[in-house]
């Protein structure tokens, strides 16, 4: 098959076919990457990223024969951007004051394409650490790498060096799972976002407990950014309970999640008598065995220019 053929099948939903074309561009997009960001991981990270690209946007291609030079523009655009990070920023100036980013939303666009259950079985198959980065920086509003980073508990550093390696593994499952059969992703996020959604209406009724118990571990731990570790319900639900005693409530904005994770993506709303109670909004990251959540990290996610990290 040429070219076009490829497109037009993997338009289709052909994920074999959108496999074959990055295979069979590969060498030129990695020659671009290399002409802008010289030889190294850099040039790597900016393949992966492309692809990462074209996986969701290859709907949005109008002339299939034009495949090549579309792939080697995402990569001069992925490559930019590694050129603008580069640039050193005063030091009181944060990267939570960048604009946010004017590209469709990966998730709308993966969602709208038949391919998406076949990348998301792809991604289970890396480590949860890999996994929840790639989950927090493509399918979340969690995508500046220090909030990458605070909402994971580790450094800016490891955040880069996995989604590195996360992509370079993620390409590689894509081609190994082309052919096998993968269940229906949106189910699962459906399922998890209830499972949210009754913890806070739950909070708003005074029964809590009761349904942390039903699909939360007793020995859940909930990790704080500022370092605060606590085991069980009880500090939890005080919590909760005061905030809705306030008359804080939460709003689900978005929920994304793999068999072992879920990220759970919240606005807060302040009573209009206290309308900086608390941040306009805050990440759940959950961490799940045997279909219960084992340990929950709290991250305040940014919004309108300013962010803070939960320092309990």
């Amino acid at each position: 098959m040429d070219d076009a053929e490829l497109v037009r099948a993997a338009q289709s939903g052909d994920v074999a076919a959108l496999g074959l074309l990055l295979a069979r561009h590969r060498p030129g997009m990695t020659a671009v990457a290399i002409s802008v960001l010289g030889y190294g991981p850099d040039a790597e990270d900016a393949v992966q990223e492309a692809a990462t690209v074209a996986l969701a946007r290859i709907g949005d291609v109008r002339d299939p024969e034009a495949i090549g030079p579309w792939l080697r523009q995402i990569v001069r655009n992925a490559c930019r951007m590694q050129l603008r990070a580069r640039q050193p920023l005063p030091l009181d100036e944060h990267l939570h004051a960048v604009p946010p980013s004017a590209e469709p939303d990966p998730a709308q666009l993966l969602e709208q394409h038949a391919s998406r259950d076949w990348v998301w079985h792809a991604l289970e198959r890396l480590s949860p650490p890999l996994r929840l980065v790639v989950m927090l920086r493509h399918f979340s509003g969690v995508t500046a790498y220090q909030d990458i980073a605070a909402t994971c508990g580790v450094p800016v550093g490891t955040v880069r060096s996995r989604l590195s390696e996360a992509r370079s593994k993620l390409c590689a499952s894509l081609l190994a799972t082309a052919d096998d059969a993968y269940g229906d992703v949106s189910a699962l996020a459906s399922v998890r976002r209830r499972q949210v959604e009754d913890v806070l209406v739950a909070a708003q009724r005074g029964d809590l407990p009761d349904v942390l118990a039903a699909s939360w571990s007793p020995e859940a731990e909930f990790v704080f950014s500022g370092g605060l570790h606590l085991k069980g319900f009880d500090a939890f639900v005080k919590g909760m309970d005061h905030d809705i005693d306030l008359g804080v409530r939460g709003r689900i904005t978005n929920v994304v999640a793999s068999h072992d994770l879920t990220v759970a993506e919240i606005d807060l709303i302040n009573p209009a008598h206290d309308p900086y109670h608390c941040p306009p909004a805050v990440v759940w990251v959950q961490q799940l065995s045997d279909g219960l959540v084992q340990s929950c990290r709290f991250f305040h996610a940014s919004r309108a220019g300013q962010a803070h990290a939960i320092s309990a």
